[in-house]
């Protein structure tokens, strides 16, 4: 006796839990077409409200709404972002400095002595370089 209600107890949490989830997803169905209407009317809305006047184009249906809606949807996409990669590290974040800017980052070290060599020798190979360049300037005229 005990063994069945038992049983009876379990078949009935797993019903009542299988009927929560249809319910559910019942409403998602539902609210997601009331959003998809939604959107369809606020697109009509705003093209009736800006097209006409910044355009000088026609007012729309309700049905012309869902149509531009639906070609825009296809022409750039439905949201939703990076599909199988949403888990994981873009390209852009697996790229190292070893595939291809190890030179340019050894390279880079060096600069640290530059301001020290500005103030030492620049100043003056500066203005030397300066002087060649006028002169060489006027030997070709």
């Amino acid at each position: 006796m005990e063994h069945s209600k038992d049983f009876e107890k379990r078949v009935e949490k797993k019903v009542e839990h299988y009927v929560k989830k249809v319910v559910k997803v019942i409403a998602m169905v539902i609210l997601g077409a009331i959003l998809f209407l939604l959107a369809n009317y606020l697109l009509m809305w705003l093209w009736n409200w800006l097209m006409p006047e910044v355009f000088g184009l026609s007012t729309i249906t309700y049905w012309q709404a869902l149509g531009i809606f639906i070609l825009a949807k296809l022409l750039f996409g439905f949201g939703g972002g990076g599909g199988k990669n949403k888990g994981k590290s873009s390209h852009k974040k697996k790229f190292k400095a070893t595939h291809g800017c190890s030179t340019m980052r050894r390279d880079f070290d060096q600069w640290k002595h530059y301001e020290q060599f500005w103030k030492e020798e620049g100043a003056e190979a500066y203005k030397n370089y300066v002087e060649r360049i006028k002169n060489n300037n006027h030997d070709t005229e």
